[in-house]
């Protein structure tokens, strides 16, 4: 009964329509004046909404990803278990950095048929930041097929925005289904997608900052992510090869990595993103007074500051729905006023922040993606 599984609200439907019958057959029965019949009538009015409300959460928080588990819901996830310690014989231990722990389907459970492909689910633990996540890998067809066995593949880190779960990224957005789509109408390149959320410290938002004292979000996507994935899949070792996108905090996240690490990342794509991390309860302190730090995690200050980087980099908004519009078009005018790097966008006419928004802007920003990733 998982927050986000089917059973848990398959039977809060059922609750709600066994509510909704009763009300409906009870009601003449409580039709009378007295104070008893009076509350039966509130009470099953409540009882009802209550759980009309319960199915529409449920079905709200299984399509947008809000939170995970019932422990995150309730705010008992407090990072533990998020570091680990090595093994004096390896990084991560005996199975390496990123270790399989599920196979899945790509619209359904496993089976031998990878004809659409597979999404791995693994756990990675980071060399040199020793941060360890959950996260899934879609492995296109093309990974599978013998006259590709020689082939290297270009990868596509892709981040949720927060809190999220990298189980919204397929359920919701369907980035798999999206990339095996056009792939297969040749409209992109087959692509390995590793598909995770940037709270790699939950339930803290870390904003992808090596948080003084902290998690050190930035160096696990720019080091330890590439190479515990390398290590294990027949991806590109090259900068060229490799790509992040996100939508929200995961596009906040995307532009920052690809202008912080232009040798990790040839492009970074942010879908509704925002161009400064924010400080709240749910950061805390980010920067421990560092100055510098503070500034690095300033888009705009990069702007200003940092020499162009060999990257390309792409920002989504809509005109209407969006509260990023206007810095968009700001943050695209600067770029090309300074000529400080590649910029490509994409804007609606209309769309708010949300994953009918995001999932129109999915399949340009792939074949974006994917011309601008070397061929190996």
């Amino acid at each position: 009964m998982g927050l986000t599984g089917t059973t848990t609200l398959v039977a809060a439907t059922l609750c709600a329509t066994a509510l909704f019958a009763g009300t409906v057959w009870c009601w003449p029965r409580l039709a009378r004046g007295s104070w008893r019949t009076v509350g039966g009538r509130v009470g099953l009015l409540l009882a009802t909404q209550l759980a009309l409300f319960v199915c529409v959460a449920l079905a709200a928080n299984r399509d947008f990803g809000f939170y995970a588990s019932w422990a995150d819901l309730f705010g008992r996830e407090r990072g533990e278990g998020v570091v680990v310690e090595y093994t004096p014989g390896g990084a991560g231990g005996a199975d390496g950095p990123l270790r399989v722990v599920g196979l899945e389907g790509v619209d359904g459970p496993a089976g031998p048929d990878t004809a659409d492909g597979q999404i791995q689910r693994v756990r990675i633990v980071g060399r040199t930041t020793r941060i360890a996540t959950p996260a899934l890998v879609y492995l296109p067809p093309e990974y599978f097929r013998p006259r590709y066995r020689a082939r290297t593949f270009p990868v596509s880190v892709v981040l949720t925005g927060y809190p999220g779960t990298a189980e919204a990224l397929v359920r919701g957005l369907r980035y798999p289904q999206t990339a095996h789509r056009l792939a297969a109408a040749g409209r992109m390149r087959p692509m390995v997608l590793v598909m995770l959320r940037p709270t790699v410290a939950p339930p803290r938002d870390t904003e992808c900052v090596d948080v003084p004292g902290g998690p050190r979000a930035e160096s696990f996507f720019a080091a330890d992510l590439p190479e515990a994935v390398v290590a294990h899949y027949r991806v590109d070792r090259a900068p060229g090869g490799w790509g992040v996108v996100g939508d929200s905090t995961g596009g906040y996240c995307a532009l920052k990595l690809a202008i912080h690490h232009p040798d990790t990342y040839a492009a970074g794509a942010g879908l509704s993103p925002y161009y400064e991390a924010p400080v709240d309860r749910t950061t805390g302190d980010l920067y421990g007074g560092d100055r510098n730090l503070r500034h690095r995690a300033d888009l705009w200050w990069c702007l200003e500051n940092l020499p162009a980087p060999d990257t390309s980099l792409l920002v989504s908004s809509s005109r209407e729905g969006e509260n990023n519009y206007k810095d968009t078009l700001e943050f695209i005018r600067r770029v090309k006023a300074k000529g400080f790097t590649r910029i490509s966008s994409i804007i609606l006419d209309s769309g708010g922040h949300n994953f009918n928004t995001w999932r129109r802007e999915i399949p340009a920003t792939l074949r974006w993606m994917s011309g601008r990733l070397d061929a190996r």
